[in-house]
């Protein structure tokens, strides 16, 4: 948080390389938690409203955004239900890291992303690949389906930040594969214009990790022989 307040963006190479050049662009960010990856958004230039569930996270977004002397947006709402809290057209519609997967219906979500998008906008999305949670938290069983087929509850302890925080809780989350993620957004009218897969993750947010660069983090005992990102941009 320090380095932010300082000017340092929070975004990640691969979300970078698929934003491009946002100054002057309206973006819509969905499930943006704290806003920091929005406000990251409107230090490059960019228009921002940003979307999260939590009314804790949207309360310290707009705390945020009034320290910094920043113009952006914050909405708490449910994604699902954003229609009845706006009413306006975007360039851009942005999600990443460990979004759709706390969302079970997809087709729901992508007619948000449609909806809010203007003709010729742009979706754009990295998040954890689902091969990822495959996996028990050290990566060395597969314990959940690839497909989803299941609600996944779970008994989790720490969090993304600190894995080795004390802090116990229950989670609920779906698994969606790429073959469902894209339906989704090819049934909602997008066409699709780029996808990739990257072999890190740029946090280390997960067990087993190693950093083999700066800001590169592989599972140690697995190398690179796992996709752990994807990338999407759609265009309406």
């Amino acid at each position: 948080m320090p380095s932010f307040l300082r000017g340092e963006s929070t975004l990640k190479d691969p979300e970078l390389d698929l934003l491009g050049t946002v100054a002057g662009k309206r973006i819509l960010h969905l499930q943006c938690h704290f806003g920091q990856d929005t406000l990251s958004l409107a230090r490059m230039g960019a228009e921002v409203t940003g979307v999260d569930l939590s009314d804790a996270a949207i309360s310290k977004a707009c705390e945020l955004t009034k320290t910094l002397g920043l113009d952006a947006t914050f909405i708490a709402c449910d994604v699902y239900t954003l229609k009845e809290h706006l009413d306006e057209k975007f360039d851009i519609v942005f999600t990443s890291y460990g979004t759709i997967g706390w969302l079970p219906d997809l087709d729901r979500w992508a007619d948000i992303v449609q909806y809010f998008l203007k003709p010729g906008g742009r979706l754009v999305m990295v998040d954890f690949h689902p091969v990822v949670w495959m996996f028990d938290e050290h990566f060395r069983e597969v314990r959940y389906s690839y497909f989803n087929t299941e609600t996944i509850v779970e008994q989790e302890e720490g969090s993304y930040a600190d894995r080795d925080a004390a802090i116990a809780y229950e989670t609920v989350s779906w698994n969606h594969s790429t073959s469902e993620l894209l339906q989704s957004l090819i049934d909602a009218g997008l066409i699709l214009k780029n996808y990739r897969e990257w072999d890190y993750s740029p946090y280390a947010c997960f067990r087993e990790l190693r950093e083999d660069a700066p800001g590169i983090y592989r599972i140690a005992h697995l190398d690179s022989k796992l996709p752990m990102l994807y990338g999407i941009i759609a265009a309406k």
